[in-house]
């Protein structure tokens, strides 16, 4: 069953086709206390299905369970995408009685442009309004941790044409482009991030990954990252390749460490 983001909260209603409103798709693992909710990419143009339910089974088969966002992509624009994932956090911790979670293990997960709704997510939270008359609004929409695969996280240089584009148009102005462009937006409070590149991709360049674990690094903010030197840009899981499906195992053996 799709749980719509935005149901809940009338004055913040969306507008459109049913099956284009934000909505998160749950995979729960019984027994699991934990969530993480993933974020597919797709140039903030579509949804790319490969990065979306096999993740969330993947997760599953760890003990974890997950929903899958599907954000606003065009023709909508910024800020519409960073609002769903930040609402989907604040949803999630809401419920989370209802899902058997630890409102304080909800992770997210993002690929490519999807990645971007996840560094953005985690960068520029807020921590609710406790006087809504909104029980998701009054909670927090800071995930507790980050999951970075592929992922655009500039509008500057190195950044993706086509996601830039999409998000904030031809021509932003600069504070629009430092707005958007995660590696800026990074605190003292940003949650800890696992983040995955290859060092060839030809669609996202690894910088992208590179400046924002420094930004981490500037601010103290525990990471793990891994460039693997081969691979196309939008593997998923990458069951195909050796090497870079390690990221998989790497991965869970970074969230056990984080306590998950």
């Amino acid at each position: 069953m799709n749980i719509s983001l935005w149901q809940e909260q009338a004055p913040f209603a969306v507008q459109g086709r049913e099956e284009d409103m934000p909505h998160l798709v749950p995979y729960i693992h019984k027994g699991s206390s934990s969530a993480i909710i993933i974020c597919p990419g797709g140039g903030y143009h579509h949804l790319a299905e490969h990065e979306g339910e096999p993740v969330a089974r993947w997760l599953n088969e760890h003990g974890i369970s997950a929903f899958v966002l599907k954000y606003r992509i065009a023709p909508h624009h910024g800020p519409a995408p960073q609002m769903d994932g930040r609402q989907a956090v604040r949803y999630v911790r809401a419920h989370a009685d209802e899902y058997g979670i630890d409102p304080k293990r909800i992770g997210i997960l993002g690929f490519s442009a999807g990645g971007h709704v996840a560094a953005m997510t985690g960068t520029t939270y807020d921590l609710g309004n406790p006087q809504s008359d909104h029980v998701v609004e009054r909670v927090s929409s800071r995930p507790d941790l980050m999951i970075l695969c592929y992922p655009v996280i500039t509008m500057k240089s190195f950044g993706h044409a086509g996601s830039r584009e999409q998000l904030i148009g031809h021509s932003p102005d600069e504070q629009i482009v430092n707005q958007y462009s995660a590696e800026t937006c990074v605190s003292l409070d940003t949650p800890p991030a696992f983040i995955w590149h290859t060092a060839n991709d030809q669609s996202v360049p690894v910088e992208n990954s590179l400046q924002f674990a420094l930004s981490l690094s500037r601010h103290d903010i525990p990471y793990e990252l891994h460039v693997f030197p081969e691979g196309r840009h939008g593997l998923g899981l990458a069951k195909e390749l050796s090497d870079v499906g390690k990221w998989t195992s790497l991965c869970i053996s970074w969230l056990k460490n984080q306590g998950w």
